[in-house]
């Protein structure tokens, strides 16, 4: 059991919140009780000068903490800069050998039956959860906080068992009523689209591709777009697709993989076995199947072929997403994607592998050195995302119970494009009324408008890699593409702030130019 900061010992707190009630007094609450317990707190309204760049202060802050405080309630849930903080704070914690900051969410007026995310069920699967709905809470949480500070033992309170929350669920299609009436109350788009959405959009013919590939023995499947382009959604609708072939399917995303089990392949091909075999409902059996004397690709195909697929009678989906995860870490990387290579070849010749189905997601390109001949991504079914085109959007649109003219459709793509994300997001405040089309563009790239918070999530993260901030930079000053080196160039096109033309690039759209050039001071 890793070590809690000592009583005596001033602890560091990050305290995670909106700037809204109720969560912005109990912020402040949590804040001045921590000071006064003799503790050091941060929390951005109070603790950020006039003047201090925040995303420098936030990174600082977030390395310094020994306890991160998330308040979670049903808008920070859904705050993409708070679904960021929690990443980080938990790819921190990862890295970290005193495994700090210890992370301790407090579901703030937001029920248990409402699920997070899909960012956040992630990152929060294996951690406690404390509820507070009236000031009466707050006093009992602190002294459960302060109290397992006193006995060195506050990590019980953050590695718990994994919440039946958090458990997947599957749902029916649904069929879209006539239009123009909204199929639906607006949904606020958060990560994957729920599989009952009506929200769901399809770009023909991926879809139709994708659900007849997948019935082939052996077959692979590449999706790749930036990111919030609608990549798990369509991964999850093709797994449903094969459920209901009555096939086995397993989604691991990586992205959710604790940074030590990138430490070495044979542990992190011990961890890829004992997820899926674990999503199978299968016995670990790694030790019975992992020796020594044979290296671990043998190890880990011996355990599928042998073990795995042999254990099963139906064909099997692996659904892996996130893998640019993996890209980092090109020891592991060029071995584990030879490894999927080699078993689609495999299925080819042998019957056992033809059980094994693959859906690979990924941002953008590989940006490591691959064998052509190892690599999983010049073979199977390529997929790639496109942004919506106007009649896609007007059918939105509709769905939302806009009467929307093609006019107004062609005012918001100016301004955003067709990204699926951004869009869905205008739509949705405006059918609840919170804005009209006309102040959302006025105020759109600036830190008042709705994106304030996407924008934010962005810019904090160009400011961590200077080399990617200056290149942005040089992108948004031009009014032509530009040529960018190629590794900034691959992850700026992963986060999906620039598109392609040819071999340069411009912003994605006027959002992100207009944004960009005004918080790093484009001239």
């Amino acid at each position: 059991m890793p070590t809690s900061p000592a009583a005596s010992k001033s602890t560091r707190f990050f305290i995670s919140y909106r700037s809204q009630e109720p969560d912005l007094s109990l912020a402040r609450n949590f804040y001045e009780a921590i000071k006064a317990a003799g503790h050091e707190a941060f929390m951005a309204g109070e603790s950020i000068r006039l003047g201090e760049k925040w995303p420098q202060r936030i990174d600082e802050e977030l390395k310094r903490c020994d306890y991160f405080l998330l308040l979670l309630s049903e808008r920070s849930a859904t705050s993409e800069m708070v679904t960021e903080e929690v990443r980080q704070a938990k790819e921190l914690r990862d890295r970290s050998d005193e495994y700090k900051p210890v992370i301790l969410p407090i579901r703030v007026n937001f029920p248990w039956s409402t699920p997070l995310n899909y960012d956040l069920r992630g990152y929060l699967q294996q951690v406690q959860q404390r509820e507070w709905n009236s000031l009466a809470d707050t006093s009992k949480i602190l002294q459960e906080i302060f109290s397992l500070l006193a006995n060195g033992d506050v990590e019980t309170l953050a590695d718990g068992e994994m919440s039946s929350d958090f458990l997947p669920s599957s749902h029916p299609q649904l069929l879209i009523p006539s239009l123009p009436l909204p199929v639906a109350e607006p949904e606020l788009p958060e990560g994957q689209v729920d599989l009952a959405s009506a929200f769901y959009l399809e770009r023909p013919p991926i879809e139709s591709r994708c659900y007849e590939a997948i019935l082939k023995p052996g077959s692979l499947i590449r999706i790749k777009a930036p990111r919030q382009m609608g990549k798990t959604s369509l991964m999850a609708r093709i797994l449903y697709q094969a459920s209901q072939q009555d096939y086995l399917t397993v989604p691991l995303s990586f992205q959710l993989a604790d940074g030590k089990v990138f430490a070495d392949l044979d542990k992190f091909l011990q961890w890829f076995c004992a997820s899926v075999g674990r999503r199978l409902r299968l016995p670990n059996k790694l030790a019975d199947y992992w020796d020594v004397i044979f290296g671990s690709k043998v190890n880990c195909t011996a355990y599928f072929e042998e073990y795995l697929l042999s254990e099963i009678n139906q064909p099997l989906v692996l659904g892996l997403d996130e893998v640019d995860r993996i890209f980092q870490y090109p020891e592991i990387a060029n071995d584990f994607f030879g490894l999927l290579r080699a078993w689609h070849e495999d299925a080819k010749n042998r019957d056992i592998w033809k059980k094994l189905r693959l859906v690979v997601v990924h941002s953008t390109e590989v940006y490591i050195p691959m064998n052509i001949n190892q690599s999983p991504f010049n073979v199977g079914l390529p997929i790639e995302l496109p942004e919506f085109n106007a009649q896609q959007v007007l059918d939105l649109a509709q769905r939302h119970g806009l009467s929307w003219s093609s006019t107004k459709v062609e005012q918001l793509m100016a301004m955003v494009g067709g990204h699926p994300y951004l869009v869905r997001f205008a739509l949705y405040h405006i059918a609840r009324q919170d804005t009209t089309l006309n102040l959302l563009l006025q105020t759109a790239p600036t830190e008042a408008g709705l994106y304030s918070d996407h924008l934010r999530r962005h810019l904090w993260n160009l400011e961590q890699c200077p080399e990617l901030a200056t290149a942005i930079k040089k992108v948004v000053a031009n009014s032509s593409p530009v040529r960018l080196d190629s590794i900034q160039c691959f992850k700026l096109l992963s986060m999906g702030l620039l598109q392609q033309q040819g071999n340069d690039v411009t912003p994605r759209c006027n959002l992100y130019r207009k944004y960009f050039r005004d918080r790093l001071r484009v001239s």
